[in-house]
């Protein structure tokens, strides 16, 4: 059962950046052919947003796993998890980050939560992962680990 999912879509404004390929790729192919500026600026903006859209990663708790883009780690290894925003976040990507964390950050997501890893024979002590739903991330990992506590227990 899914206990939470975010895909990690691009910010709004990555897309007006994007338009601009246009007019930058007309004006230098419009003295050779409009037609080339044409083909190439079409291929530009939709190689361009092929993979913006495509490299969007997926959050995802279901099934006792927590899944951050291609990672997995099941809950019951996650101890302490706590969020951050605005200054905090930025200290936990830069100033206080450990260089043995795993992390998945997009620059245009604020907000991050960092899970501490509890498993001794990782050698990573904490992932760091963007998403612009922190609270949500926490609880679901919360009873995800719970219930996975709960079927063991049984």
């Amino acid at each position: 059962m899914e206990q939470f999912r975010e895909r990690l879509w691009p910010a709004l404004w990555w897309y007006p950046i994007i338009a601009l390929i246009v007019p930058a790729t007309l004006l230098v192919f419009e003295p050779i052919s409009l037609i080339a500026g044409v083909v190439t600026a079409t291929a530009l903006v939709t190689g361009s947003l092929v993979l913006l859209i495509g490299s969007a990663p997926t959050i995802r708790v279901a099934d006792g796993t927590l899944q951050a883009g291609k990672a997995r780690i099941p809950v019951a290894l996650i101890g302490d998890m706590r969020a951050a925003a605005g200054e905090d976040a930025r200290a936990e990507r830069g100033p206080l980050l450990d260089a043995r964390a795993w992390l998945l950050l997009r620059g245009d997501v604020g907000p991050v939560v960092r899970l501490d890893i509890t498993d001794p024979e990782d050698p990573t002590p904490y992932w760091v992962v963007s998403t612009r739903r922190p609270e949500e991330l926490i609880a679901a990992i919360s009873v995800a680990r719970e219930s996975a506590e709960a079927s063991e227990g049984h």
